[in-house]
């Protein structure tokens, strides 16, 4: 079971957020403020931590670069009442990951931390193996039978996330959330051109395909298949 640090200073702000985690099959940790919650993640593993920003002692701009400091990976959402664009640049120059603004959907929370949750999954996971197919993420490249290609940041994890995940149907949202973040002004394109570009590149591969699944998305499977172009 995943878990979540949740720093808050306001108690019923705190209460509500821990039991939203524990109804959707988190495990959550309350802190009520910044100190606190770095005492809590000497003595937890934390997989998530979601923290406000106006908290007494130690505010979440202080507590995200502390965190950064010795834990670069952690992922962070920060949620604040303070929406202004400096203030959300702060933050993700503070090291968050993302950035909600009170108050907060609950759904789209959880789509969040879903997210951030899988992205570091996969980022911890560093290589992966399809067939002879092998994937370096911190290279970036595909490496088969001795040759290497090293790929476009985004189209790697791409490709990366979809055969993480083989024969699970991404939307194209979902990919647009994933790769480029929920706030992209990428258009409406980005996805299926990225698609394409990773077809061409691999058309010759028998290791995996990238399959179109007609009104819902894409998905990778092992293996040669016949896929939609």
């Amino acid at each position: 079971m995943f878990q979540i640090l949740v720093a808050e200073d306001d108690p019923h702000t705190r209460k509500l957020f821990c039991t939203i985690l524990k109804h959707n099959g988190y495990s959550a940790v309350p802190a009520a403020n910044g100190m606190e919650a770095l005492g809590l993640l000497e003595h937890h593993h934390i997989d998530l931590v979601i923290l406000d920003i106006m908290m007494p002692g130690m505010d979440g701009y202080q507590l995200t670069k502390e965190l950064r400091s010795y834990q670069s990976d952690l992922p962070i959402i920060m949620v604040s009442a303070k929406y202004l664009p400096e203030d959300k640049r702060k933050g993700f120059l503070s090291g968050t990951d993302d950035y909600m603004t009170k108050p907060v959907d609950e759904v789209e929370l959880l789509l969040r931390i879903k997210a951030l949750l899988r992205r570091a999954h996969i980022a911890h996971s560093r290589m992966l193996q399809i067939g002879e197919a092998i994937l370096d993420y911190d290279s970036l490249t595909v490496t088969r039978r001795g040759v290497s290609m090293q790929l476009p940041q985004k189209e790697f994890y791409l490709l990366y996330l979809l055969l993480s995940h083989t024969d699970k149907i991404f939307t194209r949202m979902q990919l647009m959330d994933e790769i480029w973040g929920l706030d992209s002004e990428s258009g409406d394109n980005t996805v299926p051109v990225h698609i394409n570009r990773l077809r061409n590149r691999f058309s010759d591969w028998q290791d995996f395909q990238i399959v179109t699944v007609r009104g819902l998305g894409y998905k990778a499977v092992k293996g040669e298949t016949e896929y939609d172009k």
